[in-house]
């Protein structure tokens, strides 16, 4: 069983502080903060810290962090056990798990290295392990020249607000370090827990087979290029695999979630069933159908949710999502008697209202899904095994389910780069803005609205339109988008 694992099993000591028979071979010593430069907003984002490998993140900070968080998480555990560090296919990502391997070592605290893995691999095999908390490294759907780092506590979740913000006060210098009496942990090689995860992917399913269905996975060059295809098969799927390789200089390059093109020529191409593009670190996922048309987190949390609810295991036919998801997929969820809350953008937010509401099933627009009855966190791997399962016991094609869905409102969405950030994340303050945005909104009234926000993974400012007719929508996302590149990306 995946929650027997120890401390013990099939390790390999890398690096010690400790000799083997467990008498200590000297005193740690903290890390000095030196060659570090940290910027004068929150270093925490939506997910982690990212940003360009060489400015934001080097290795210098990544040993910081890895110390203050080790630091962090021991003193908030009852137990001292280790952390469990996974990472992406980033050219950068050995250079940056290897020195956050430092610090937490450092910190005393011991490291179970898994090595190229998902992410939601880490926060799983945290949740039912003695972990005291597990680290990604991965800037997920970001280019390959980015890279970042995310922290999960014990129950396999992001870090709270509150810790995040004592490692960044450690970080600043705002606090000192406690005196443990050890200060010296190892690191161990565990790879081989990553096939429990993938058994864990699998259980839930009971005797459900993919047999007879043809699927065309795109791994995006990422974290998932092993797992994904032996999974899918595993499970008697018929699997054409694209950009199956580990590949830091490709990963997420024309491919993966943000770019379905070659993904959906792939799935008319060999007349395959469906397809799922995932990230780099397979946390999300978005399907395409038999006749290659995009199928968005809407539709697979409408789809999902709609068989959940048939089965009565949805609470108060209930969905979280957020602000992004389609006025068009709101209103045909109400009209099967279901309800939908939204949260800001970003799983960390849906995750909350899930928990504060009870709601089993949440997820975002771009493939971002949580389901309470199996998994803890968003995992592309799980909800693209269970979104097959839910198209072959619909017995329609998943063209079929979609155009019997719903039609979703012209939705234009234009990123704007803003490279300063304090520009960027004070938009709100701009006034020309808020004045071009309370127009718009005006003149739209119900039949349309306006989302304008900082994104929290990259440096750019997202301006979407939605409205009944797309001309609407395009001229209101021209006006808007003209408005931030005026007063705030000049």
């Amino acid at each position: 069983m995946v929650s027997s694992i120890t401390r013990t099993q099939g390790a390999m000591a890398v690096s010690s502080g400790v000799e083997a028979n467990g008498t200590k071979k000297g005193v740690g010593v903290s890390v000095p903060l030196s060659n570090i430069t940290l910027p004068t907003t929150a270093l925490f984002g939506t997910d982690g810290i990212r940003g360009h490998v060489g400015e934001l993140l080097n290795a210098p900070l990544a040993l910081q962090i890895g110390f203050w968080a080790g630091i962090i998480l021991r003193s908030h555990s009852s137990h001292c056990g280790p952390i469990i560090l996974g990472q992406d296919s980033r050219n950068s990502s050995d250079m940056l798990a290897m020195a956050l391997s430092a610090g937490l070592t450092s910190a005393g605290v011991e490291v179970w290295y898994l090595g190229l893995c998902p992410t939601p691999c880490v926060a799983y095999l945290t949740s039912v392990s003695e972990a005291i908390g597990g680290v990604m490294v991965s800037a997920s759907h970001n280019p390959p020249e980015d890279n970042g780092i995310k922290i999960f506590g014990a129950n396999g979740m992001k870090l709270p607000k509150t810790l995040q913000s004592e490692i960044e006060a450690g970080l600043r210098g705002q606090i000192s370090p406690p005196a443990f009496e050890n200060n010296c942990g190892r690191h161990y090689n565990r790879s081989e827990l990553i096939t429990n995860y993938a058994e864990a992917l699998k259980t839930p399913l009971g005797g459900v087979t993919l047999q007879g269905m043809k699927i065309v996975l795109d791994v995006a060059w990422g974290a998932a290029v092993g797992l994904a295809p032996s999974v899918f098969e595993s499970m008697g799927a018929q699997v054409i695999c694209l950009h199956n390789k580990a590949d830091g200089d490709r990963i997420n390059v024309n491919c993966g979630s943000t770019h379905l093109g070659i993904l959906q020529a792939a799935v008319g191409e060999h007349h395959a069933d469906l397809g799922f593009g995932f990230d780099g670190d397979a946390d999300r996922v978005l399907a395409v159908d038999n006749t290659g048309r995009e199928v968005n987190g809407d539709y697979m949390l409408y789809l999902w949710g709609r068989h959940l609810q048939q089965k009565q295991q949805l609470p108060d036919n209930l969905i979280i999502s957020t602000v992004m998801a389609n006025l068009g997929f709101e209103r045909a969820w109400q009209q099967i008697g279901g309800r939908l809350i939204r949260t800001s953008v970003g799983d960390q937010y849906v995750q909350a209202q899930m928990q504060q509401t009870g709601g089993m099933l949440g997820g975002e627009q771009s493939g971002h899904i949580l389901c309470r009855h199996y998994g803890i966190t968003g995992d592309g791997l799980l909800t693209a095994l269970h979104f097959a399962t839910v198209v072959k016991q619909s017995g329609v094609s998943l063209s079929d389910m979609v155009q019997g869905s719903f039609r979703t409102y012209p939705q234009l969405l234009r990123n704007v780069r803003v490279e300063d950030r304090c520009k960027r994340l004070g938009w709100q303050e701009c006034q020309p803005l808020q004045d071009a945005i309370a127009h718009a909104s005006a003149v739209m009234g119900n039949a349309g609205r306006v989302l304008v926000r900082a994104s929290g993974t990259e440096p750019v400012i997202r301006v979407m339109v939605e409205a009944e007719a797309a001309e609407v929508a395009n001229h209101w996302t021209s006006e808007l988008v003209s408005v931030v590149q005026q007063h705030l990306a000049g």
